[in-house]
């Protein structure tokens, strides 16, 4: 686990963005199970795909007409706890960090995986979600 001090930074790039930081498994459950409407999670992370690729992607997808009617986040490798239980809604993908979800009605409908963020520019990620924003917002 990193230390949260460290990352405060990290977390906020996106909590001043919009995004609700869950922390606790509770949280997670709360904001995923029963869900209606479009919600997308970044599961956020220390690396460089994170800070160069992901959340400036996320941030620039979301400026766009069509977005998710909710937003949040996870920390991976501060929040564990709710990391692990996000991560059991983003069954049969295996855990990645960073990663980007969209879910419409509580249902998994898109999911960028760290293959998908490493090496791309957060130009092609906002441009990914965008097209799945118009799809399913």
């Amino acid at each position: 686990m990193y230390p949260v001090e460290l990352t405060v930074p990290m977390a906020k790039d996106l909590t001043d963005y919009g995004f609700e930081s869950l922390t606790s498994p509770e949280e997670v459950v709360e904001a995923l199970e029963n869900q209606t409407g479009t919600t997308l999670v970044v599961v956020n992370s220390v690396c460089g795909c994170a800070a160069a690729n992901a959340r400036p992607g996320a941030k620039m997808a979301v400026r766009h007409d069509k977005r998710p009617d909710r937003l949040l986040t996870v920390f991976a490798g501060v929040d564990g706890d709710a990391t692990s239980k996000a991560r059991e809604f983003l069954l049969p993908y295996p855990p990645s960090s960073p990663s980007i979800a969209l879910f419409k009605d509580g249902r998994l409908v898109h999911f960028l995986e760290r293959m998908h963020i490493e090496g791309r520019s957060a130009e092609i990620i906002s441009e990914n979600l965008k097209m799945a924003f118009d799809r399913y917002c």
